[in-house]
């Protein structure tokens, strides 16, 4: 699984609830908020002014690192 742009917060934290952490470790709190569940990384990203790829990265990092098989 790898985490793109266009997947929506609600469904990256229905994938895993620890990534939650990565979000606010980039100051997104607006992982706490239900009116931004249907907002994408990439607008979050956008919206808080983050480098997206770098984002991206520490979340598929975070993801793969809890899903080792």
């Amino acid at each position: 699984m790898k985490i793109q742009k266009d997947m929506t917060i609600k469904k990256l934290l229905e994938l895993d609830q620890s990534l939650a952490d990565v979000l606010m470790g980039f100051g997104m709190f607006c992982v706490l908020c239900h009116l931004s569940e249907d907002e994408t990384i990439e607008e979050a990203a956008q919206a808080h002014g983050i480098e997206l790829d770098f984002l991206l990265e520490k979340l598929n990092e975070k993801y793969n690192q809890n899903h080792k098989n």
